[in-house]
């Protein structure tokens, strides 16, 4: 667990993310969704990529969804949470408006919950099938019906097949 974010546990989980945002988002109130995009090799897949898998790829992508004033992650600790940009990795690479949500912040935090107790705990990260990328697009497509751009979601199994 990092000091910039707390692994959330059913037992404390929606009070706990509200304690990040510090206030209480209004039930029913819109929020923009917007996807962080960190590359975790800060530059190095870009000029190595072609010497070691034969062809170049953009970055090593982590990606989390900014909404209601947190960013909402998954990692090998579960689905995580902190302030935008608060993550280990500091600022994003990049920021991509997905749009605006009208579902409310408690159904919103009920699915987070749902998804911490099945499909998103722990012990189900895999680096390549099922990690953050999976549920910034879970997470996309609920709240938008959009998904997250597909060089991101496609980029282990276009490394795996080199």
């Amino acid at each position: 667990m990092s000091k910039h974010a707390s692994s959330l546990h059913l037992r404390w989980f929606p009070k706990h993310l509200i304690a990040v945002n510090r206030e209480v988002p209004s039930l029913m109130m819109a929020s923009p969704v917007k996807l962080y995009v960190y590359d975790l090799s800060q530059g190095l897949a870009r000029t190595m990529s072609p010497g070691i898998l034969g062809r170049q790829i953009d970055g090593i992508w982590h990606t989390g969804i900014v909404v209601f004033g947190n960013e909402y992650f998954f990692g090998g600790s579960g689905i995580e949470a902190c302030g935008p940009g608060g993550t280990i990795m500091g600022q994003p690479h990049q920021v991509e408006d997905l749009g605006t949500t009208e579902i409310p912040f408690d159904v919103f935090m009920e699915y987070l919950e749902e998804l911490s107790r099945t499909s998103f705990k722990g012990s189900t990260y895999h680096l390549f099938h099922h990690n953050c990328n999976t549920f910034s697009s879970e997470l996309a497509q609920f709240l938008t019906g959009k998904d997250i751009p597909a060089h991101i979601t496609n980029l282990p199994q276009d490394v795996l097949s080199t």
